[in-house]
């Protein structure tokens, strides 16, 4: 048995917060020309998220968070690991980590193994989490842990930074925000480093596919600060090892991204539960990868059955699902 339906890498989730508090959120939103409109655009919940999955053909979600304190990362690690235990066929869950400090993050991971079943799918951070990139040195004990477990990695640019020109940085700030970072990343040597390790990065990439020639072309010139000393093959090996999400991006960032990765790297994101999606916006992203993978003559559905072959403990859980299904249509016969 297959699966029915996508799964989404990549839907965030909020821990249940005061209308106070969200009323301050707006205003705080609104400040960073991100034009909330009211205070329940903040409020989430797994049923929300299950109706428009319902809609959409989704048949699970790997929920994430990465909230920006330690204490609130923990709960809600903790909070999205009771949703999963409550739904396990329909969730799953990336474990944040606080990537501002080497030891938090080795705890935070020693506290996603003691989990009860289901146990994480895998982790999620930020490009930037508190001033600290992920291409930060210090960071290489968690790298080094995370690659001696063959860990799925799912990397998101950080949506709070101020945007530019009085837009909010969730438009295309957090393309470029990708793209830094993973260039930073390339150059310092972690995907050659931790080759286990599967990078995911968010939003087709963001703006990193369509330079990606750029860095082939120019990255290896001797004006080009280079200490791990990456030739040009070096540069285009290392960027096709790793994973894009289509969230929010499919329309004109698929094809690029598949050029970068190939298609068997193209999984399928939502970008579920923020309030810069809507299920207009999701069901036109969705649209798009179907056409994209039409256009570019591929097998239809490449993109959703690669996040199933990413995820095989989730995967057994919605076969689990569709099992039962089949013994109530039976027992309904």
């Amino acid at each position: 048995m297959a699966p029915k339906g996508y799964l989404d890498v990549h839907c965030h989730f909020f821990p249940g917060i005061s209308n106070d508090l969200a009323l301050q959120l707006v205003q705080q939103l609104r400040a960073a020309h991100f034009l909330v409109e009211d205070a329940s655009q903040l409020q989430w919940s797994p049923e929300c998220i299950l109706e428009y999955n319902d809609h959409a053909g989704v048949a699970m979600a790997l929920l994430s968070y990465v909230a920006s304190s330690h204490e609130k990362l923990r709960e809600g690690n903790d909070y999205a690991h009771k949703i999963v235990q409550r739904y396990p066929t329909r969730f799953g869950h990336l474990l944040a980590l606080p990537t501002d400090d080497t030891e938090a993050c080795l705890r935070e991971i020693e506290h996603g193994d003691n989990y009860d079943e289901p146990r994480p799918d895998g982790y999620a951070v930020n490009t930037q989490y508190c001033g600290v990139p992920l291409s930060d040195d210090r960071l290489a004990p968690v790298f080094e842990r995370l690659n001696a477990r063959g860990a799925i990695l799912h990397v998101h640019p950080n949506a709070y930074l101020p945007g530019e020109y009085g837009k909010p940085s969730a438009l295309i700030d957090v393309a470029f925000d990708t793209c830094r970072v993973a260039t930073d990343m390339l150059y310092k040597g972690v995907f050659r480093r931790y080759r286990n390790i599967k990078f995911i990065f968010a939003h087709c990439g963001g703006a990193l596919p369509v330079l990606s020639g750029r860095l082939s072309l120019l990255g290896a010139e001797p004006w080009v600060p280079n200490p791990e000393k990456l030739a040009k093959h070096d540069i285009e090996s290392q960027l096709s090892n790793l994973y894009v999400d289509t969230a929010a991006t499919a329309k004109t960032g698929l094809r690029p991204a598949a050029k970068m990765v190939g298609w068997d790297h193209c999984i399928y994101g939502a970008d579920c539960g923020v309030p810069c999606s809507s299920w207009k916006t999701m069901d036109e992203n969705l649209e798009d990868v179907a056409a994209v993978e039409a256009e570019a003559h591929v097998k239809q559905w490449t993109v959703r059955d690669n996040s199933w072959k990413l995820f095989p403990a989730a995967a057994k859980r919605a076969e689990q699902s569709l099992g039962a299904e089949d013994e109530q249509s039976t027992s309904l016969c």
